[in-house]
């Protein structure tokens, strides 16, 4: 059992180093006019960033559920649904771009680059930079909770 728990906090850990770097990179990459290459490298990072979002949700369940202080450590204790909040919030945010980013598919296989409007540009870097600093606060909740404050 505890070799199970370590690799499942290995993977809740490092998906969430994933998830930085991969909004790192869209943030770094992203621009109004982008070039095919820029625009996969967003679609790749964005997959990336899906993908390690999903494992983060599954791997804090099973820390929830089997491997961490137990249920109700988490489930009585506001700041454990602070950091639930920040991560649903941001996953809905998450949404809007990734949509964006999906619809260039047809066109980069034509090779065309996409078009993107400033106001779209302007938005999709100001919920990049949400999502960044919402992944910047998770840490600190889960720092707090883990040491009992707000239980």
């Amino acid at each position: 059992m505890p070799l199970n728990s370590a690799i499942v906090a290995y993977l809740h850990y490092l998906s969430f180093g994933l998830i930085f770097a991969a909004l790192a990179l869209e943030h770094q990459t992203f621009k109004a006019e982008l070039t095919i290459k820029d625009a996969w490298r967003i679609l790749i990072s964005d997959t990336i960033y899906g993908i390690a979002a999903i494992t983060v949700l599954v791997t804090g369940g099973l820390r929830l559920m089997y491997f961490g202080k137990g249920v109700e450590f988490y489930t009585q204790n506001p700041v454990f649904w602070a950091k639930i909040a920040v991560f649903v919030v941001i996953g809905t945010l998450s949404l809007y771009p990734t949509i964006s980013f999906l619809r260039w598919i047809k066109g980069l296989r034509e090779e065309t680059a996409p078009t993107i409007g400033e106001t779209q540009a302007k938005v999709i870097t100001t919920i990049i930079r949400t999502e960044l600093a919402g992944f910047a606060i998770i840490p600190l909740l889960a720092s707090l909770m883990a040491r009992g404050i707000g239980g």
